[in-house]
């Protein structure tokens, strides 16, 4: 359950690292205050509520996990605060996760991966797909890495981007977990509003 934990911990962190980037006005997402899905009932919280274990671990390693990076751009500072603060107004946000790239996306995942674990895991993204949910753009990853001495992992990542929030849920797994199915069906239900 540790390997898992990290590895979802590597995500959120590396989500914060990928999502800071410049969205242009014209391509500017609309506002988004929440994001939705069914988790499968063979999945279980933890105490850390935004990660999701199959009930059956350890025989079962597969999990789920959620994050909302929020990018800061609804922050509005008074005539008094830019007046006493004029650097403040030249640290504006800029966004650009709607311009993500899959190698930008491997190479930030892998060196975040040998930093957290110690060791080259192959990280790889086999699939790079913009979709869009209810209006709101974002990416469908799928990827896979292997730990030393590990059966490989295999990840798919919904990125979906509002305005001023980033949802990101992650499916993982292992070689042998035989949970593809019941992802499928929970990203089927994914909403944003």
């Amino acid at each position: 359950m540790k390997k898992i934990k990290l590895f979802l911990g590597i995500i959120a962190l590396t989500l914060v690292m990928v999502a800071p980037k410049a969205v242009y006005a014209k391509d500017e997402p609309k506002e988004a205050s929440q994001c939705t899905f069914v988790i499968p009932s063979d999945f279980v919280p933890q105490s850390d509520l935004r990660v999701f274990v199959n009930k059956n671990e350890p025989m079962e390693s597969s999990s789920i996990s959620y994050d909302v990076y929020d990018n800061g751009k609804d922050v509005v500072l008074t005539n008094r605060e830019k007046k006493m603060n004029p650097a403040s107004i030249e640290k504006a946000v800029v966004d650009n996760s709607g311009n993500l790239t899959k190698s930008e996306y491997e190479k930030i995942l892998s060196e975040s991966y040998k930093n957290a674990l110690g060791q080259d895991v192959n990280f790889s993204v086999t699939s790079f797909k913009n979709i869009t949910i209810d209006g709101y753009p974002g990416y469908k990853i799928e990827s896979t890495f292997t730990v030393s001495k590990q059966q490989p992992v295999y990840q798919t990542v919904y990125m979906i981007l509002s305005k001023y929030k980033t949802f990101t849920i992650t499916y993982q797994r292992a070689e042998d977990d035989l949970c593809e199915e019941l992802f499928e069906t929970s990203a089927a239900t994914i909403h944003v509003k």
